[in-house]
């Protein structure tokens, strides 16, 4: 695929999954059959996150990571991550009969590490090159897999409470996808490329560099989590999106270096 197809490939990945969204809420609303419920509710919870996914990775350079390796993040890193989170979450809420916003960001910011943890140790480090970008890219994937389910967990919840509203369902898809970019996709994504960027060429000052990602990210994540005005949420989005496009771009310097002659940042 041409530079230019890649850069814009994450536009047809918009149209085409709201050209979806919208023939399955259309014929679901005209039908009233429920067998149309579960499709709408993959497509409302997956359509952003994948096209920012699309986008994120057509800038990082011309190394790219397989599609594979994005699929393998996507999905194991959603599934294991909801599910180690839950179950950490479950059991630290039983034991302390309460949970503070500070250690759910802290126990899914590190659940949702460990799949792209195994894959930048294994599947991407048998290649000869090691690029920052690889592990924010496949950060980013496992990100987009935990918020998708997380949505639909959400969208069946609403589907259920509200006995059957479509509208609820739909406000909630638009909501929670929306956000989605500047929740868990991006946090993923910083944690995971400065964890690649600290293998691909280890220092005191990166080891530091990935501490403050991950304890910023978490910042991030309990102020998210924590307060419910708008203002809050636009600012958090912000800062979200704006590092990780900063660190996006960072990174792509070191794409034209091999393993062990990576130039400082």
């Amino acid at each position: 695929m041409g530079d230019r197809s890649r850069r814009w490939a994450w536009v047809a990945v918009l149209v085409i999954g709201l050209i979806l969204y919208l023939a399955v809420l259309r014929t679901l609303v005209s039908t009233k059959n429920p067998n149309f419920v579960p499709a709408l509710i993959l497509l409302g919870a997956t359509l952003v996150p994948l096209t920012f996914l699309t986008f994120a990775q057509a800038r990082t350079g011309r190394w790219q990571v397989p599609a594979s390796v994005l699929v393998t993040a996507a999905f194991f890193g959603g599934v294991i991550g909801t599910v180690v989170a839950g179950t950490l979450e479950y059991d630290t809420l039983r034991g302390l009969g309460t949970l503070p916003m500070l250690f759910v960001a802290l126990i899914e910011e590190s659940a949702k590490l460990i799949v792209p943890v195994v894959l930048l140790f294994t599947v991407v480090a048998q290649r000869r090159r090691r690029v920052p970008s690889d592990g924010l890219v496949i950060g980013v994937a496992a990100g987009m897999g935990f918020a998708a389910l997380e949505t639909m967990g959400y969208a069946f919840s609403a589907l259920l409470s509200s006995q059957g509203n479509i509208g609820a369902v739909e406000q909630t898809l638009f909501i929670r996808g929306l956000t989605a970019p500047a929740g868990h996709t991006a946090w993923t994504g910083l944690t995971a490329g400065a964890l690649w960027a600290l293998l691909a060429s280890p220092s005191v000052r990166r080891l530091f560099g990935f501490i403050g990602t991950f304890l910023g990210v978490v910042v991030l994540h309990t102020l998210w989590d924590t307060f419910t005005g708008s203002l809050v949420f636009v600012v958090v989005a912000l800062v979200s999106i704006g590092w990780l496009f900063w660190e996006l771009h960072r990174y792509r310097t070191f794409n034209d270096h091999p393993v062990g002659q990576l130039q400082p940042n």
